[in-house]
């Protein structure tokens, strides 16, 4: 595809047997019938000006106008894949200027890509067919590739969604990245309504201050935003503020609630939990990790989602072939093992196969994962 490398205003991408027209930073869309999405990477090609029922389209959804330029400036068109991955998450580093107590990830270690395989890592997603990519971490805005990495994603067609604490969001450069390149969504993590319990929690002084700067500058800049209140000992009394919080400015949150093991099996996390919010979860009835969705971690090494971590593929080393086995490995994972191979309760069971080997591995008490549980007493032990 010929697209200019420049701030476009559109995405034009396949997705899962459909085809749609996407604008970065609104949660809105159009849907094409595949001869138009057809005559749409012609005219890319051809550096000829979007067709007037395109141009009809996106004045009257997004009140934009794409007449004035060729369609290879104003958007990505991207190519169909065969690979048939649509999302993933891209782990760029498990450093982090916290130290939560309840953080999955264990050991915060500072490694990662050189910005070369970064760089030809984001083409493999690309190439995959990856439209919706959530950068995370550690925190990756601490990550000194981060706008690297976020430019060139941004550049490929990508909507992108960022996990972070939110404490560089005051950052000026940071901030001119965002508002000039808009993403899907950020979504800030909040470990309370006070600065006592949050740097209690994420065991620095001054976070608080730095997240309550970041929130300010991002909501102020009118990004998109969402937050994700989590909820442990240390700030379970401040709930119902941390919700304020969200209602106040009128963004978008949802409670995290129970703690996980870390992703080797460490047990440190789990007395972070408050056991009066531990809650049951949804009946696990599959999901497409591994067949439509993929994690990398830091490495550059691909696994089907951040808690299956193993067996893994070295993406960047086999390049986007090596995920034609990532669906094998993942129906290999998710099937029940050890004790709970024909268990009766397997179709009421919230927790995937993974997760209960990470909680058996923490010698985590039933209570925390299993319907065949003791009493919650001593969960959070």
């Amino acid at each position: 595809m010929n697209n200019a490398w420049n701030v476009h205003e559109l995405i034009v991408s396949p997705f899962s047997g459909d085809y749609l027209v996407l604008r970065p930073g609104s949660h809105s869309g159009l849907r094409l019938p595949r001869d138009k999405y057809r005559e749409l990477c012609q005219t890319a090609t051809d550096g000829g000006h979007a067709p007037m029922w395109l141009v009809d389209a996106v004045r009257g959804g997004w009140q934009v106008d794409i007449s004035d330029r060729p369609l290879n400036e104003t958007a990505v068109v991207r190519a169909e894949s065969p690979y048939g991955y649509v999302r993933a998450t891209y782990e760029l580093n498990l450093g982090c200027n916290y130290d939560c107590e309840h953080c999955y990830l264990g050991l915060k270690r500072f490694e990662g890509l050189a910005w070369p395989e970064r760089e030809k890592l984001l083409y493999i997603l690309r190439d995959a067919g990856v439209l919706w990519l959530q950068l995370t971490g550690g925190e990756p805005m601490i990550d000194k590739l981060f706008p690297d990495v976020y430019r060139t994603a941004y550049r490929l067609g990508m909507m992108l969604t960022i996990l972070t604490n939110g404490s560089r969001l005051a950052n000026p450069n940071i901030l001119e990245l965002l508002t000039t390149q808009r993403p899907h969504e950020i979504t800030i993590s909040v470990y309370g309504a006070t600065e006592t319990s949050y740097d209690g929690l994420t065991r620095r002084r001054g976070a608080f201050k730095a997240f309550s700067r970041g929130l300010t500058a991002a909501h102020e800049a009118g990004l998109p935003l969402k937050l994700s209140l989590i909820i442990t000992k240390t700030n379970a009394h401040e709930v119902e503020q941390m919700q304020a919080m969200g209602d106040a400015l009128g963004v978008p949150h949802h409670l995290y609630l129970n703690m996980a093991p870390t992703i080797y099996g460490g047990a440190e996390t789990l007395p972070a939990q408050s056991v009066e919010h531990l809650r049951e979860r949804k009946p696990f009835t599959g999901c497409n990790a591994g067949h439509s969705f993929f994690h990398v971690d830091p490495h550059g090494t691909a696994s089907i989602c951040k808690i299956g971590r193993n067996p893994n593929i070295p993406l960047v080393a086999e390049g986007v072939e090596g995920l034609r086995r990532l669906g094998e490995i993942a129906d290999s994972l998710l099937l029940r093992q050890g004790g709970c191979t024909g268990c009766s309760l397997q179709s009421t069971c919230g927790t995937c196969m993974p997760l209960v080997q990470l909680y058996r591995k923490a010698k985590a008490p039933l209570a925390t994962y299993c319907q065949h549980r003791e009493s919650r007493e001593g969960v959070a032990g």
